[in-house]
Formats: structure tokens, C-alpha cells, sequence
């Protein structure tokens, strides 16, 4: 009734309909603006709230490391360490051919000790980089390259003869004191970055940032 009333003043003063329907039709169509408007809000919110959902799950494993009690974060061999890894292994002339990296990250290590006949096994706990070194090795065909998600600390060492060591300052007396019970003879440690500080290296090899510390059991 409100809106015929309105028509029907709008006729008695004698104005054009054809201009007073442009002036009304924006007042009409108001409603629909907003509600149009509050549409594109929420699709929006939702984009962006989904989006900091996927980058969340997709950073969790990379910033997880530092929620533990010992953190050991993913930094790539360079290809200087790799190199002097690999030296270090060839200078072995007793023992086995087992070889465990602890922290193996995107599986370097691993897959270089691999293509030179080692049994090498990488243990990490970052299930992305486990899952890329997996495909990494796949699509090298080294079928002697393995990975598991396992925390360095509950590995049985006596299945290996070499073991590598990317490690932190903060974590090498702790990692010292769980060879020193479960290593076997003929084992040799290659501590990458920071050394173990109570043993002596049997020979150093690089310097630096590269440098690679070797002991023999």
C-alpha cells in the first residue's frame, strides 16, 4: 500500500514515470547491493581462511623441529659436504657396507652412499622430506636407498656400520653418550658441522662449514 501510495503521488504531481523510475529503482535495488556485497565477504573470508589452513599444513613439518626438546632443522648438504662425506666413507677399508644417516632431510646423503653400493638408510622426522627422498630415490632407480620417519634416538645402531651425523652443537653429547653403548666394533661415526666433543677423530677431512669429523670404534 506504502509503495502504490508513493506511485500514486508521484503521478498526481504530474512528473514523467520514465524519470521517476530512474530515481526510484536505486532505492529499490539497494537491498540487493548489500546483499550481494555480503556475499563477496564471506566468499572471501572463506578463500582466505582456507588458504591459511593449507599453508599451515604444509609448513607444520618444517616448524615442528623446534617443538621438541633437542632440535635439529633442515639445512641441505652443500655439495662440498657431500663430497667429503663420500671421501670419508671410501677411506674405510674394514667393516660393512650399512650405512644410517640421522636427520636425512631431502636424502643427499643417502642416495650419493647408494649409488656407491652402501645399503643406506636415512631416518628423519619430517614425514614431507621422507616422502620426497622416497620419490627420489624411485626416480634415480637406487633401490639400496631407504627412508622411515623414526626418531634418531630409538634407531638400532648395531645394524650399521657407518653412521652420519648432521647435527647441533646443543645435541652431540647427548648423541656421543648413545654410541658409546650401542655401537659395535669397526663402526666408524662421520659428524658433519659440529664434531663429538669428547672423542678423537681419527682423521679430519674439509674445513669450515664442510668440514667432516671421523671417528673409529
Amino acid at each position: 500500500m506504502a509503495m502504490e501510495n508513493k506511485s500514486t503521488q508521484n503521478l498526481d504531481c504530474g512528473c514523467d514515470p520514465y524519470l521517476l523510475s530512474l530515481v526510484e529503482t536505486p532505492q529499490e535495488q539497494q537491498p540487493i547491493a548489500k546483499n550481494s556485497n555480503r556475499s563477496t565477504g564471506l566468499l572471501l573470508a572463506s578463500i582466505t581462511g582456507g588458504a591459511a589452513i593449507a599453508l599451515s599444513a604444509i609448513c607444520f613439518p618444517f616448524v615442528a623441529p623446534a617443538l621438541r626438546r633437542v632440535v635439529l632443522p633442515y639445512v641441505p648438504a652443500s655439495t662440498q659436504q657431500v663430497e667429503n662425506v663420500m671421501k670419508a666413507l671410501s677411506k674405510k677399508s674394514t667393516g660393512g657396507k650399512k650405512l644410517i644417516d640421522l636427520g636425512s632431510g631431502d636424502g643427499r646423503i643417502v642416495l650419493a652412499a647408494g649409488q656407491r653400493g652402501f645399503q643406506s638408510h636415512g631416518v628423519e622426522l619430517n614425514t614431507v622430506l621422507v616422502l620426497y627422498s622416497k620419490l627420489a630415490a624411485w626416480r634415480q632407480r637406487i633401490k639400496n636407498a631407504t627412508f622411515s620417519k623414526q626418531d634418531l634416538f630409538k634407531v638400532d645402531y648395531t645394524k650399521y656400520n657407518n653412521i652420519v651425523i648432521f647435527g647441533v652443537e646443543e645435541m652431540m653429547p647427548e648423541l656421543e653418550a648413545l654410541f658409546e653403548k650401542s655401537l659395535t666394533s669397526s663402526s666408524q661415526v662421520i659428524a658433519c658441522r659440529f664434531p663429538l666433543p669428547n672423542w678423537k677423530p681419527s682423521h679430519v677431512i674439509g674445513e669450515g662449514i664442510d668440514t667432516v669429523w671421523v671417528y673409529e670404534v
